[in-house]
């Protein structure tokens, strides 16, 4: 196994300062787990297809144009593609995947999205690769997972996908006959990349441990599956299937989103105290064994009674004055909040969620800065979002000990 040569970054910041991670997915799910350790000091080295790269989600949705007025590229690939190095190479060259193992030699973590059977057919099988660095950990991350039903692993898999199978979708929405609704925006593969990288990172623990990496089957499904709650509990025990309820609770009230004069709002009552509390707010007695019935018994005629009564108190005012009025008394309240809503909000400005960053495609732009916040080595955002292929030079000279005139060279072949 090849020495470990020095980091790429230009400095050293943030808790993963050091991990190396070395990412060959496309599309959302697994690379957006690399974004995140990126901003988290990590070093990430994402590969795309040569010439087109990660075509699909540079261009998809609203673009905005390049600095040279040439091209465009999505505010979804901007916003989330910053701090990497981005490489190309082709994975079915001979030299392309030799190419890959050196990578790997000097990598912590791997990373890719595929479908099973993807990297085995280049002869890339977990087994090649672990013999080659023995301490690296490998995250798949699939639709439907690397074993199971044979039907089922060579399926397409893409977020509402993952939403339908895993059954979230089936509790989202409003009851029948209104359809089941996706959450929004790519909720399934933003979920995915969260297991994709807490498991990724604990089997890195393990390997800086015990000298021993390990592969990890990462199921879309399965991440989602993993969200609901007692769901298949209450079918086990009990035979019971949860349906959509829309934005309100079904075991108490209030807690869901009503629409104030101008803008909507979302009221939580958890528990008898907190209930009490917006009965004062509203001018009803908490004590009186009716309201004491509303609270938890919605469909009473006293749940529907209290329903109706908070309605229409929180129709006559405005969005101010209804979350003003809840959070004096102590009862959790906000606004459903857009865009606008959030780029001027008072909290918003003083976490200093929103930053501007140059990037390195665009220009100049503001969006989501870092989170979590850590006290003692806080992430940041060192370079924007980069062209196909940037680093190809960078990482192959410095990483893999290829020579200018090497590289110039597979690049002419197509292998990179």
């Amino acid at each position: 196994m090849a020495s470990r040569p020095p980091a790429l970054m230009p400095e050293q910041f943030g808790p993963l300062q050091g991990v190396r991670i070395l990412s060959t997915g496309s599309l959302i799910a697994q690379p957006f787990a690399a974004a995140l350790a990126a901003e988290m000091g990590a070093e990430v080295i994402q590969v795309e297809r040569p010439g087109e790269g990660d075509a699909a989600w540079r261009h998809l949705g609203i673009q905005l144009p390049t600095k040279d007025g040439k091209g465009k590229v999505a505010t979804t690939w901007i916003q989330e593609r910053r701090n990497e190095f981005c490489i190309t190479l082709d994975f079915s060259r001979p030299e392309g995947r030799e190419l890959f193992l050196k990578l790997i030699e000097v990598c912590d973590i791997w990373m890719e999205s595929s479908k099973p059977g993807t990297y085995p057919k280049w002869g890339l099988t977990d087994a090649v690769v672990l013999q080659r660095n023995p301490k690296i950990v490998i995250a798949h991350v699939s639709g439907y997972g690397q074993t199971g039903h044979p039907d089922y692993l060579g399926r397409a898999s893409y977020d509402m996908i993952g939403q339908a199978f895993g059954g979230l979708m089936y509790q989202t929405g409003f009851p029948d006959p209104d359809p089941p609704v996706r959450a929004n925006p790519w909720t399934a593969d933003y979920i995915t990349a969260l297991f994709c990288l807490w498991s990724s990172l604990a089997g890195y623990i393990y390997a800086q441990r015990t000298g021993r990496g390990q592969a990890i089957d990462i199921s879309q499904f399965e991440a989602i599956h993993h969200l609901l709650s007692g769901t298949m509990v209450e079918y086990f025990s009990l035979g019971f299937i949860r349906t959509r309820s829309g934005n309100k609770a079904t075991a108490f009230q209030p807690y869901d989103a009503f629409q104030a004069k101008d803008g909507w709002v979302v009221v939580g009552a958890v528990g008898l105290p907190v209930f009490s509390r917006v009965c004062r707010v509203l001018g009803l007695d908490p004590e009186d064994e009716k309201w004491k019935t509303a609270h938890t018994d919605i469909n009473s005629i006293a749940g529907i009674e209290f329903d109706a009564i908070l309605r229409g108190w929180i129709a006559e005012r405005t969005v101010k004055e209804v979350v003003e009025a809840m959070n004096a008394a102590q009862v959790a309240c906000c606004p459903i909040m857009n865009s606008k809503d959030m780029a001027e909000d008072p909290h918003y400005q003083a976490r200093g969620v929103h930053i501007e960053w140059e990037d390195e495609q665009v220009g100049k732009v503001k969006g989501t800065g870092v989170a979590p916040l850590f006290s003692l080595t806080p992430g940041k955002i060192w370079r924007g979002s980069v062209p196909v292929g940037y680093d190809n030079e960078t990482v192959y000279t410095r990483l893999v000990g290829l020579s200018r005139e090497e590289v110039v060279e597979l690049k002419e072949k197509g292998v990179i």
